[in-house]
């Protein structure tokens, strides 16, 4: 199997950028061969290996394990992370377009390749030692192993700043405790990147981060949840009852773990939106085949205008998501500001795989409500994108900020 980054060189991609910067993002075809070439490789994978898979990952629950050791043959698994430490090197646009192609075929591969790059690998590549990413990037970027990032708790939901989970320095080690709510990846983690409060008086200024081998006295791991949607990824709790951590495992420097988080964050909603779309794109593609053939009045149901009417409802909303979630991508690669774009990506592109997921049960009938077709399998998949990483009421809390902001 060809690596992704032996398909584009540095030189390669760097005109492609070059190009994008002065064209603008319009459509694939506007975009540069790189990232074209990239986008019919990721599809060709996920034609032959997800989409045939998808539905018995989803029904028994099973870790996709062969399907992301060839995503990171590929490259997939570490897409933007540099090629000194093996990784891909290529842009954040690449990844978008990467991570929506595989979620098109497998939304639960797709969340599981996000929070390895993003929310795992991220916060280790911008604030980690160059032995950190020695040891849990490195051995990390072929999927053999693979990691999570641990936020939320039991108890705070969206208040990323209320931290119980506690570290306290004893000698040459960290010793934490507490439990992690909703972790995805955490039952096959190797490693975890934890916040945990170093300073209680210091509010949110007394949070840290760390990151946490799975093999860490006193690590262990909460029931699997049975979940709605994205059944292929595992979501569990991580429980810490005095574990024990080198010192060297705090990430960046203490009471940095709040701006380590809502930073990932930004980023990882890019990646939370590309998901959305492949989950809307493939609504989308499904609805257009199926209404091609079903015929109703002696003819087929594309022909009826109110078919026609969703369709153009469904490609509009994915097409506006795409766009958001390219240009939060192109402004995160060039260093620009991008939470209002990212948080403006994530919720019009999870609503619209919610939407575009629920008019393609509505044109499938009773097909679409069996789970013989993949129609009911996206709308469960859907709705997780309007909650994780930020729910779509705290998105809309984050772009009337920088709104009010940008115009005081």
């Amino acid at each position: 199997m060809i690596m992704i980054k032996n398909i584009f060189s540095r030189r390669f991609l760097a005109r492609g950028c070059q190009i994008l910067s002065q064209r603008g993002i319009a459509s694939l075809s506007s975009l540069p061969e790189s990232h074209q070439m990239l986008q019919k490789t990721c599809r060709d994978f996920t034609d032959n290996e997800l989409k045939p898979n998808a539905g018995k990952f989803d029904r028994e629950h099973l870790f996709p394990r062969d399907q992301i050791l060839q995503m990171g043959q590929l490259g997939l698994m570490a897409i933007s992370v540099p090629e000194k430490y093996d990784g891909t090197g290529l842009d954040y646009l690449a990844y978008s377009i990467a991570l929506e192609e595989i979620s098109r075929g497998c939304a639960s591969a797709g969340v599981i390749m996000s929070v390895q790059n993003t929310l795992f690998m991220g916060p280790i590549l911008d604030n980690g030692t160059e032995k950190q990413k020695e040891d849990f990037i490195r051995p990390f970027v072929s999927g053999e192993k693979i990691g999570c990032f641990a936020l939320s708790e039991p108890g705070n939901g969206s208040d990323a700043g209320a931290a119980s989970t506690m570290a306290v320095a004893k000698g040459d080690r960290w010793v934490l405790n507490g439990t992690k709510a909703w972790i995805t990846n955490g039952f096959e983690a190797n490693a975890a990147v934890v916040f945990a409060t170093t300073d209680k008086s210091l509010k949110h200024k007394g949070i840290s981060a760390f990151i946490v081998p799975k093999d860490s006295a006193g690590f262990s791991l909460g029931k699997k949840e049975d979940k709605l949607g994205i059944r292929g990824s595992s979501t569990c709790s991580l429980i810490f009852e005095d574990c024990e951590i080198p010192k060297e495992n705090l990430l960046g420097q203490m009471g940095d773990g709040f701006k380590i988080a809502m930073k990932t964050l930004d980023a990882g909603r890019i990646g939370v939106a590309s998901q959305a779309v492949g989950i809307a794109q493939a609504s989308l593609e499904l609805a257009v085949d199926y209404s091609t053939k079903r015929t109703a009045f002696g003819k087929p149901i594309s022909k009826l205008q109110t078919i026609q009417q969703k369709i153009a409802d469904m490609a509009l909303r994915v097409e506006s998501a795409r766009l958001l979630t390219w240009r939060a991508a192109w402004l995160k690669d060039n260093r620009k500001p991008y939470t209002k774009e990212a948080a403006m990506a994530k919720l019009a592109a999870s609503e619209a795989a919610t939407y575009v997921s629920h008019q393609c049960i509505q044109i499938l009938g009773g097909m679409g409500y069996v789970s013989d077709m993949p129609a009911e399998r996206h709308y469960r998949d859907a709705r997780i994108t309007e909650i994780y990483e930020g729910t779509s009421e705290i998105q809309r809390l984050v772009i009337a900020g920088a709104v009010y902001k940008e115009m005081a």
